[in-house]
């Protein structure tokens, strides 16, 4: 995990705003992705870096992941005779 930066939510017209220190490498009238997490945290990056992001993910899980497969599914018959149906 890279350095631990902090920043002070203000009051900026009728929205909050955060200031971000110049020093994480944005620059004035960038946008960003912002995504809240279910435990109060976000994560945020560079509009476009999605690609980036997604490609830095292959090769982060441990060796030993899926090892044993994905385990036993029961998935039931399927009828292939007619049309799809919209049973879940």
């Amino acid at each position: 995990m890279g350095e631990e930066y902090r920043a002070k939510v203000f009051k900026s017209g009728n929205s909050l705003a955060l200031r971000l220190p110049k020093s994480l490498g944005l620059n004035d009238g960038e946008e960003v992705v912002m995504i809240p997490h279910a435990d109060g945290s976000f994560s945020f990056w560079k509009q476009g870096q999605q690609r980036d992001i997604l490609l830095s993910l292959f090769g982060s899980m441990s060796a030993g992941f899926m090892a044993d497969g994905r385990g036993d599914i029961d998935q039931g018959d399927r009828d292939w005779t007619g049309p799809a149906s919209s049973a879940a």
